[in-house]
């Protein structure tokens, strides 16, 4: 009964708040799908390492810095945007640069060098309880304007002068999805770390995308997909004591293994 006790109180936390993000991360990652926008949610997961060093120079909560970044990346993307300047160029030089950044500030802090592969691959194990209701509110928030703003966001998904021809402001709904990313981003941080995030919001859905036929069916498998492999993962990494964040990763990237290898055989 010991054991048992010990286990819930160690992976209950870590189970409810990955499982909490994925509610979000699930629809999220679909439209960044859609909308070609996977190396935008890794560029914005690279940039969170600056946010992190910046917290900790200026003495700042670290989800303040991790904000100030994510929110200054949105508006660089909104005013660098220049039909001679390719959008997925422009994010592989701002990713590049941010991560760098941010390894150097950290670098130059001891305090903050020791706790790197946190800030990297993420800490779920050391959450607890008290923090679930605050990811819990997070996540309402977002996919309570998700859901508001879900018709238009798929219908400029699939066709942009169609969603323009029926009045939808298809620039606020494209902004709209990159405040969403640094939302996600600023709050998932903790649990997923700067280098996972993106995998979080992506593999789910590239897997739903392979048995889906409706963008209702790939939001319902995504978020399928996403919930087993955080049990599997958290399983995995107390079993074979491995980080918890990239044992997540693994899982969600082998049953993308998995799903595409049957198609392809039942071909």
């Amino acid at each position: 009964m010991t054991d048992w006790s010990a286990y819930l109180s160690l992976l209950g936390p870590a189970w409810a708040t990955a499982a909490l993000l994925a509610l979000w991360s699930a629809p999220l990652g679909c439209l960044v799908l859609w909308r070609r926008m996977a190396f935008f949610a890794d560029t914005m997961a690279h940039g969170t390492l600056l946010g992190v060093g910046l917290a900790a120079w200026l003495a700042w909560p670290m989800g303040l810095g991790v904000a100030l970044v994510a929110f200054t990346l949105v508006g660089l993307l909104w005013l660098w945007h220049d039909e001679r300047l390719p959008t997925d160029s422009l994010m592989a030089l701002l990713a590049a640069g941010l991560l760098c950044a941010g390894l150097v500030v950290i670098q130059f802090n001891p305090v903050l060098q020791p706790q790197l592969n946190n800030y990297l691959f993420g800490d779920l194990l050391a959450l607890e309880w008290a923090q679930v209701p605050q990811v819990a509110l997070g996540v309402s928030l977002g996919v309570g304007i998700l859901v508001a703003n879900w018709r238009r966001q798929v219908l400029v998904a699939l066709n942009e002068d169609l969603a323009q021809l029926n009045g939808i402001n298809v620039a606020w709904q494209r902004l709209l999805v990159l405040l969403m990313v640094a939302g996600f981003t600023v709050l998932a941080m903790r649990a997923a770390g700067s280098l996972l995030l993106g995998a979080l919001l992506v593999v789910p859905a590239l897997t739903a995308r392979l048995v889906s036929r409706t963008p209702r069916q790939m939001v319902c498998w995504a978020l399928l997909a996403a919930q087993f492999a955080i049990m599997l993962g958290l399983v995995l990494s107390v079993w074979v004591n491995i980080p918890t964040g990239p044992a997540i990763v693994l899982m969600m990237a082998s049953g993308f293994t998995i799903v595409f290898a049957l198609q392809r055989f039942l071909r």
